[in-house]
């Protein structure tokens, strides 16, 4: 109940934090022991539970996989602390009957309501992050230009987190040209769409992301992606930068993972640029 009471309608937009990555998972980990009782069948209870939670949050579209495994860590640190906290009232309450129990069962819903109201009303999770990345390729820098505009079909050895829930682009669609063109960029399960806003061939083209499609990615969004095209003698150096928002705090522990995550993205495309550029030169 508790992931998706923070996960559903526009609180999950608003950003998740403490009330979900903490607290939710103290909370089950509470119940679980205070009504399974000590020792394997708590633990049996909680992995899951937690495991069941995760599954129904990726088959409806919530959560991506990748997501949900960047979260097991931080969950089973609240889930320990709950089993914990669960089991010392459990020894201080059992003398006083089920009904003792049952009311503090049922108030945890209550707290948890209470909680993300609170979260959402005084935190403001907006946090953007720039990431930049550059290659070099064996091309005059109006080839490169050229190869980064319309990509019938990217091919190239994936990064690691694409087999682990990393879209996986699969083609760019550019209509027109100059300051206004639309550019769309589709994944093997969902799509983004851009608009130019700064086209100076060969050199740099700027492009504002209007619309991000991603099934269970809520809590990121995407504001500008820019590439700069540099000669450097019969070569080229390509600039990528992806200017990222977040609504996801501990910011410490998921800046690493979301950076990772775009990083791989434009590694993946780089190599499908050099991989088109060679057969070109061919």
């Amino acid at each position: 109940m508790g992931f998706f009471l923070v996960i559903t309608g526009n609180q999950a937009a608003a950003g998740m934090g403490v009330v979900m990555f903490f607290l939710v998972p103290v909370a089950a980990g509470f119940a679980i022991a205070l009504f399974a009782g000590p020792g394997v069948r708590a633990l049996a209870a909680s992995i899951l539970a937690t495991m069941i939670s995760l599954i129904i949050l990726i088959a409806f579209g919530k959560e991506g996989v990748l997501c949900a495994l960047l979260a097991l860590p931080l969950l089973a640190v609240g889930l320990a602390i709950g089993l914990g906290i669960g089991l010392l009232v459990g020894r201080r309450f059992k003398t006083r009957g089920p009904g003792t129990s049952a009311m503090i069962f049922l108030s945890l819903p209550v707290f948890l309501f209470g909680s993300r109201q609170v979260e959402l009303k005084f935190f403001d999770y907006a946090r953007t992050e720039t990431v930049i990345s550059q290659v070099t390729v064996q091309a005059a820098r109006e080839q490169a230009w050229d190869a980064m505009g319309t990509i019938d079909r990217i091919e190239a050895a994936k990064p690691p987190l694409m087999y682990i829930g990393l879209p996986v682009p699969v083609r760019c669609v550019m209509k027109g040209a100059g300051v206004g063109a639309k550019r769309t960029c589709y994944f093997e399960n969902g799509y983004i769409e851009e608009t130019v806003t700064k086209w100076e061939p060969p050199s740099r083209m700027e492009l504002s992301i209007d619309r991000t499609a991603m099934p269970g990615r809520h809590w990121l969004s995407f504001e500008y992606a820019v590439y700069e095209f540099q000669p450097e003698g019969d070569s080229t150096r390509l600039s990528r930068t992806t200017v990222i928002h977040s609504n996801l705090t501990p910011s410490g522990y998921w800046r690493t993972f979301e950076r990772m995550g775009v990083e791989q993205e434009h590694e993946y495309i780089f190599r499908d640029l050099q991989r088109r550029l060679s057969a070109q030169a061919r």
